[in-house]
């Protein structure tokens, strides 16, 4: 796989889970009975004084949803500018995707500890990707 194929699909992938991201989180709704709805309304309900500004712990929970579904829509599309470099300047391309690779990999970590299993799954499908344009010939 060429170092360009391997970014295109790194890209794609993590195109797919910001999108599947935002979908599913702006769609979510309680379903595990009268706990969970309770514990989302005490989240809504009570706002505090964050550093000058009052918020709840549902505005910082649904904040942070979303810029994680950002966070991953500009990966793919950094990946996929990335992919277009790489023929110009490998040496870049090679040291910017060494850190995306850690990123990707410390997002599986967190994941894996604080979430479940399917952004598990696509962070190693892309990292998969990033070590096979890491590995790829210099000329691919």
């Amino acid at each position: 796989m060429s170092t360009v194929a391997a970014l295109r699909a790194a890209s794609i992938v993590a195109a797919l889970q910001g999108v599947a991201h935002a979908t599913m989180f702006l769609r979510a709704r309680p379903t595990h009975g009268p706990t969970e709805s309770a514990v989302v309304d005490a989240m809504r309900s009570q706002a505090f004084d964050f550093a000058g500004s009052m918020r709840s712990y549902w505005d910082m929970y649904f904040g942070y949803g979303l810029m994680s579904a950002l966070v991953v829509i500009v990966e793919a599309v950094l990946l996929w500018q990335l992919a277009n470099g790489a023929g110009q300047a490998p040496g870049l391309v090679r040291s910017v995707t060494v850190v995306l690779l850690i990123y990707t990999l410390g997002h599986a970590a967190l994941a894996a500890r604080y979430f479940f299993v399917t952004p598990i799954v696509l962070d190693l499908i892309v990292a998969g990707c990033l070590v096979a344009a890491l590995l790829a010939p210099a000329r691919s």
